[in-house]
This record gives C-alpha cells, structure tokens and sequence, in this order.
C-alpha cells in the first residue's frame, strides 16, 4: 500500500513539473506561440509582472513591499521607459480599446469593482489567452499579486473594457 502511494506521489509530482512553468502557470503550445511572435516589449513588460506575483496588497505601493492593481501595471511598462498614468481610472483614458474577444497578452483590462460608483476602479494586465480562457495579472487587497481568468464570476461581471498599449 505505500508503494502505490509513494508511486501516485511522485507520478502526480513529476507530472505538475512537467506542465508548469516555474511560476506556477500553465504554458500550452497555444500560449507558447503567441509568445514567440509578440513584441519583445510586450515579453519584457510581463516578465517584470509576473515577477511581482505573490507580492502583498499595498494601496499606492510600487515595490516588492506592496503593490496595487494600478501600480504593477504602472511599474512593468516604465520597465520599458513607458510612462502609463498611475490610477486605474487615468489609464483607462490610454491605448486603444478592443473587443474582449480579440485581446492579446500585454493588453490591459479594466473593472468596476463597486457598482455603487459606476467608475473604473481596478486594472490587470493579460498574461495568457488560449481559446475562451483570458487569465490576467493584477493586485488585489485580500491576495496580494496573482494571476485570475475573466471567466470567473466576480471579474466577468466587474469587466468594462480592454485596452491595446502596445501593438
């Protein structure tokens, strides 16, 4: 009996290195394509992104200390000498809109997470878009920097628009 659990363990342990990227991402060849033939900004803007996951909550923070939604989006493009505005309703007035459905890795999302105030509030940045999934990077107060899908409920209700910096 505990070979066949040592067994299953290793199995199901090799298998998750297998799949995922050291981040803790899923990267299927569809993914795997886009990044081969994006910008090379684009790349360098969500490495420095997804370097941030896992980082704490901090309104206003810009650091490994603390980071919002709008300051990780913020602090990834200046990575590039791209000064974006530093709240999620002022860089909403950047870029170029596009329809969900056509959205690319790179591409900014913003929500309305208080429908009290019918206004941009929060902003991620699309790490990854295969078929119908579009899963983005972004801070949040009880989670710190993680990656989500616009599939699950809270954020496909709170979604307003999509927005193209960088082409």
């Amino acid at each position: 009996m505990k070979r066949i659990i040592i067994f299953f363990v290793l199995f199901f342990a090799v298998m998750y290195m297998l799949f995922m990227d050291k981040r803790g991402d899923t990267l299927d060849d569809t993914i795997k394509e886009q990044v081969a033939i994006e910008n090379p900004l684009i790349s360098k803007v969500l490495k420095v992104a997804i370097n941030y996951k896992g980082v704490p909550y901090k309104f206003g923070g810009t650091t490994n200390e603390g980071m919002d939604c709008s300051g990780l989006v913020f602090t990834s493009f200046k990575a590039i000498d791209m000064a974006l505005a530093r709240s999620s309703k002022n860089m909403y007035y950047e870029g170029v809109e596009v329809d969900l459905k056509d959205v690319k890795r790179g591409d900014l999302l913003f929500f309305d997470t208080n429908k009290f105030e019918s206004q941009v509030n929060h902003v991620g940045l699309v790490t990854s878009v295969n078929d119908f999934e579009v899963n983005f990077i972004h801070s949040v107060d009880n989670k710190g920097v993680i990656i989500t899908s616009i599939n699950e409920s809270h954020w496909k209700k709170a979604f307003i628009k999509a927005k193209r910096i960088l082409k």
